[in-house]
């Protein structure tokens, strides 16, 4: 793959995904080794550049996703993340070895704040540790990106000297993230113009953005990057990230593809796939994607207001400026029933995007069959949700059975729960202040554990009383977070496998070392 700056490409942007590095950081939405490739899979499917797939120091988990991802991707440029130390950077050139194309991206801070007090470095020491860190890279590796750490409140000619140093080692990519989402459309678009005008060598690298969303503006100021001279854009599926996360993937490409009239920038996503990459990560993190969410919000191409269904009606231009189908949304009902054969429902995941082994494809057919019975119409959406929901727990130690509740004004609320602990049958009963306290009171009779609920989150898949629920449990326990989702039509059912799906998760993240030296803050 050439992603290289050259006059032919001139209006080409690379469109580098962070979702498994930076957006995996978003509190509770770490993700096991499954899950990470699932979606590197299909962000490779989606058309993105780079991927990049963790921090190889972090920790042996991650090691061992950024190596097995590298395996895996053949098409995309595979990103390892490293900071400014030689451990780092041969750890990273360690876990791409296996990748057909592999990128080293490291960093430093470079703003006086950031010096001062995280580093503790004076700006020379800063300017050394940038050339030496470069160099080693790109003694491990032809393809080498260099971020300068909070470049937005970086004093501009320290930053200019950081970029210039960092090109001559060998760094490729330039990359000026906004760290902490301070900064203002017009003030990044300025700071590019600046490098491009005063940095001598800055034809030799390509220019990144790199924009987190803490005052609503990292798309408008990505945007505004790539109109002033960059042709890389760091982004993550949904806008996941730390804080208030990072730029939005399906916005940013969206908004060139649309107005492509002001901003005549082309790039290589297949739009058509980023409602189910959507999906997914919105399943595998548990994160669900609010209902007036641009681009893949279920509210993104709702209409209710009578003016607009009647201009609608007259013609969709009047207040619709995409189709749902440019971003893989379809609103037809599956014309599949409880009758319906083993083929069929195959035949239809596919069309879906979804290809299952023998295993998962049983007992994703036989939930189908279940919900067929229960529901008047299924649907797309119906059918992404289950088959994501049994695919997250696939491979689960613990595993739901099943479910009796007594609930109603008169208590006590009670649950009789049966479920599966690395195979075995357990059962328990137990009361609760409602219905859901109740069968998280037996879950904890049967896995006990001393994590703390932090979040309940119900919400439907589609419209109607007999809709599928999709709940999200978020948990804590010693500083550790996890979010598990679950879906079925009875909403209880559904919030059963969500605390089950969130346990299975913190028992992963309980064996996974990540000593708090590594950890990183977002770039």
């Amino acid at each position: 793959m050439n992603t290289d700056r050259t006059s032919k490409d001139a209006e080409r942007v690379i469109i580098f995904d962070t979702t498994l590095r930076d957006g995996e950081q978003s509190p509770g939405a770490a993700m096991n080794l499954e899950e990470k490739l699932r979606i590197a899979r299909m962000l490779e499917e989606l058309g993105v550049d780079v991927m990049e797939a963790g921090f190889p120091i972090a920790s042996k988990g991650d090691f061992e996703a950024v190596q097995t991802i590298a395996k895996t991707i053949k098409n995309s440029i595979v990103c390892g993340l490293a900071r400014a130390q030689s451990a780092d950077i041969e750890r990273a050139a360690e876990a791409l070895k296996p990748a057909v194309h592999a990128r080293i991206h490291t960093f430093i801070s470079t703003s006086p704040l950031h010096m001062k007090f995280k580093l503790q470095m004076e700006p020379e020491k800063v300017l050394q540790a940038i050339a030496d860190s470069v160099k080693l890279a790109r003694k491990l590796c032809d393809d080498v990106e260099w971020s300068a750490e909070d470049g937005t409140r970086t004093e501009h000619d320290f930053l200019c000297r950081a970029v210039e140093t960092a090109i001559k080692a060998g760094a490729r990519t330039i990359n000026i993230p906004d760290t902490v989402g301070y900064t203002t459309p017009q003030e990044y678009a300025d700071l590019f113009k600046m490098l491009v005008r005063r940095v001598p060598t800055i034809d030799k690298a390509v220019l990144s953005t790199h924009c987190h969303n803490d005052l609503g503006l990292a798309v408008a100021n990505s945007l505004a990057g790539v109109i002033s001279g960059a042709r890389q854009v760091e982004c993550t599926i949904n806008g996941l990230g730390e804080r208030a996360g990072n730029a939005a993937l399906e916005e940013i490409v969206m908004s060139m593809k649309v107005r492509h009239d002001l901003m005549p920038y082309k790039t290589g996503i297949k739009t058509e796939n980023i409602t189910r990459i959507s999906h997914l990560v919105s399943s595998v993190t548990g994160f669900v994607v609010q209902p007036n969410k641009a681009i893949v919000g279920a509210n993104a191409f709702a209409h209710e207001s009578g003016i607009h269904q009647d201009g609608m009606i007259k013609n969709r231009q009047t207040y619709e400026i995409m189709t749902p189908q440019s971003v893989g949304l379809t609103k037809t009902s599956l014309k599949l029933g409880k009758l319906s054969g083993r083929n069929a429902f195959r035949s239809k995941l596919i069309e879906l995007g979804y290809e299952l082994g023998d295993n998962a494809l049983n007992e994703a057919f036989q939930r189908f069959k279940t919900l067929a019975d229960r529901k008047k119409e299924v649907f797309d959406e119906d059918i992404m949700a289950l088959v994501d929901d049994e695919v997250a727990n696939a491979h689960a130690r613990v595993r739901f059975h099943g479910l009796e509740v007594r609930a109603g004004s008169k208590g006590p609320q009670s649950a009789e729960l049966e479920i599966e602990i690395e195979g075995r049958p357990q059962s328990a009963k137990a009361t609760g202040n409602g219905p859901v306290d109740a069968i998280f009171n037996a879950i904890k009779q049967l896995v006990p554990h001393q994590a703390n609920l932090q979040l309940y989150q119900v919400s439907a898949v589609t419209g109607g009383t007999d809709a599928q629920a999709e709940v999200t449990v978020r948990l804590e326990e010693n500083g550790r977070t996890v979010t598990g989702q679950g879906a079925d039509p009875d909403t209880l059912v559904a919030s059963a496998r969500a605390y089950i799906n969130a346990l299975n998760k913190l028992a992963v993240k309980r064996v996974r070392t990540e000593p708090p030296e590594t950890r990183l803050s977002a770039i």
